[in-house]
């Protein structure tokens, strides 16, 4: 018998979906965040739910669509400090706790998020 993926455990999609608005709805009101945004944030809450679901072990759509993630290339445009690390991570961590997992893949999602926030930053 195989092991659940953490996409299984939180219930699949929907979960991500949920996510990613909660945390959208931050980013959206953050005078730090939101100038590095397109104005319309539908394509990045959808490329974002893809890349989460693919990352955590549900299906491959964003590689599909999008190819290879290469997340710091994509952010390479981007002037990302500690400042803007530290703000896109607060708003990712409340969005995960805000999201009512169990304690152990609460603590799996932050450190994943965590170390993504910090190997994103391009600037000193």
């Amino acid at each position: 018998m195989s092991e659940q993926t953490v996409y299984e455990a939180v219930g699949g999609t929907p979960w991500f979906v949920g996510l990613i608005d909660r945390f959208y709805d931050a980013v959206a009101v953050d005078v730090l965040l939101r100038p590095m945004y397109p104005d319309d944030l539908t394509e990045s809450r959808e490329h974002m739910v893809k890349f989460l679901v693919q990352y955590w072990g549900g299906p491959t759509t964003y590689s599909e669509e999008r190819g290879h993630p290469r997340l710091r290339m994509r952010h390479a445009p981007f002037v990302i400090t500690d400042a803007e690390r530290n703000a896109w991570f607060d708003h990712m961590a409340d969005a995960v706790r805000a999201g009512d997992l169990p304690p152990e893949l609460e603590q799996q999602m932050i450190d994943y998020f965590a170390m993504a926030a910090t190997h994103m930053i391009n600037t000193q």
